[in-house]
């Protein structure tokens, strides 16, 4: 879990203290990057088939403008390029902040 006055930009990245005293940092380039949108991923048909998403695969100078908390469970960033629409899970951000 994460307290909402836990989350902080800090230069280029976005730093999460969580519930349990930790602290993870992670590029603000790198969320834009690895944002789990479907604008972004794109999405899965029966066949397992990709349809649509973004193959761009770097993000020199976005930056995260802003943030939201989803329930008790995620957070949705807004960058500056205009993409909000991916829905970060805490287990993705801890993965993101880890890797």
């Amino acid at each position: 879990m994460i307290n909402p006055e836990g989350i902080q930009a800090i230069g280029e990245e976005i730093a999460i203290r969580w519930d349990n005293g930790t602290e993870t940092y992670c590029s603000m380039e790198k969320l834009r990057k690895e944002s789990p949108s479907a604008e972004n991923k794109g999405e899965t048909d029966l066949t397992g088939n990709r349809i649509g998403g973004c193959d761009q695969k770097t993000f020199p100078g976005v930056k995260v403008t802003g943030w939201e908390m989803i329930g008790g469970y995620a957070i949705q960033f807004t960058f500056s390029d205009g993409h909000n629409t991916g829905i970060f899970s805490y287990d993705l951000l801890q993965e993101l902040s880890s890797s």
